[in-house]
């Protein structure tokens, strides 16, 4: 697959004026302002090819937010490479950003909170020279995938958070995007509005083929989109790669999950660590290399209704990663 986003060595230093403590400090600092260098991003290098979801996440202050401003051309980089659909982002060419799309989830609509959400969308189409038959096409098809027959002739002003979030990926993907970047899409979403997010999402990458960068706290929107993960600690990237290969390698345990009404609790405790039990459903904590031998046993002594092998939570994965380092 073609590189469709290339990052190499981008690092970016913000300069803090210095206050002092005391009246006289606070007064010289007027005259004679002095900085400090504070670095957000340093050094970090990776790569997204055509079609991916990639995860990118890290602590608050970790460097996501800023490295996403970087790569939509909203902030000129201190120093490094970087390319995005063979573009230089801050250069912010017309051609480079009519092929973008930079999707926040904490103001997914900007402009006249007044407008209704169709006048919004009309004034993208105009913005975005989209041909009035690609308007209409286009528009028709994100009312159904985002349910928006309700919310067009309404003013942005009077829609819930989800409303928005919904309007505003409309208002993104109207020009049809190839390269998405979603800075916490689901921010403040009820658990419905979160799954419809991030179904439409999987969904439009499928159909369009476009690359996606996702930075979220929730790991639920983590685990069910992005295949592949990007861990950002400090400005520098501490892990890229598989997310199941982050979780084998931080977890040296597995969940073995099993429904066995009539079984003998001193038996399970000899197969692992009894974690949770609750009418004949039992949670048992498993060395990752004993799995297969355990559920070998526990079929063969046992009689399992049903037993699923589960990886730990990734919340606690990535919290160990953040903790620990990955090593």
């Amino acid at each position: 697959m073609s590189v469709v986003v290339q990052v190499e060595d981008l690092s970016m230093t913000y300069r803090a004026p210095i206050r002092g403590s005391g009246w006289k400090e606070t007064l010289g600092s007027v005259f004679h302002r002095q900085y400090r260098e504070v670095p957000a991003v340093q050094n970090a290098s990776f790569a997204l090819s055509a079609g991916e979801i990639v995860g990118f996440i890290g602590p608050n202050g970790a460097g996501k937010t800023t490295t996403m401003k970087i790569l939509s051309g909203l902030l000129h980089a201190t120093s490094g490479q970087v390319q995005v659909l063979g573009h230089t982002p801050w250069q912010r060419r017309s051609g480079f950003l009519r092929r973008i799309a930079f999707i926040r989830g904490s103001q997914p609509v900007g402009g006249s909170q007044e407008l209704t959400v169709l006048d919004t969308l009309r004034y993208q189409a105009l913005l975005y020279e989209i041909p009035a038959a690609e308007y209409r096409r286009n528009l028709d098809e994100l009312t159904e995938l985002l349910d928006l027959g309700d919310l067009l002739q309404r003013q942005l002003r009077a829609l819930s958070l989800g409303e928005k979030m919904r309007a505003g990926l409309a208002l993104s993907l109207l020009y049809r995007p190839e390269v998405m970047f979603l800075d916490e899409p689901t921010l403040g979403l009820d658990v419905t509005g979160a799954t419809a997010m991030r179904r439409f999402v999987a969904q439009y990458a499928e159909q369009t083929a476009a690359t996606v960068l996702l930075t979220s706290h929730y790991m639920a929107d983590v685990a069910s989109l992005c295949p592949r993960l990007v861990l950002i600690d400090k400005g520098k990237v501490q892990y890229d790669g598989k997310l199941d290969a982050l979780a084998a390698k931080l977890s040296p345990y597995k969940l073995l999950r099993l429904t066995a009404p009539n079984a003998d609790e001193q038996r399970l405790r000899q197969a692992g660590e009894l974690v949770e039990a609750s009418n004949g459903t039992w949670v048992l904590r498993v060395p990752r290399d004993a799995v297969a031998r355990v559920t070998a046993e526990l079929l063969t002594d046992l009689d399992v209704v049903d037993l699923s092998v589960e990886e730990a939570p990734l919340d606690l994965v990535i919290d160990r990663a953040y903790r620990e380092g990955v090593g």
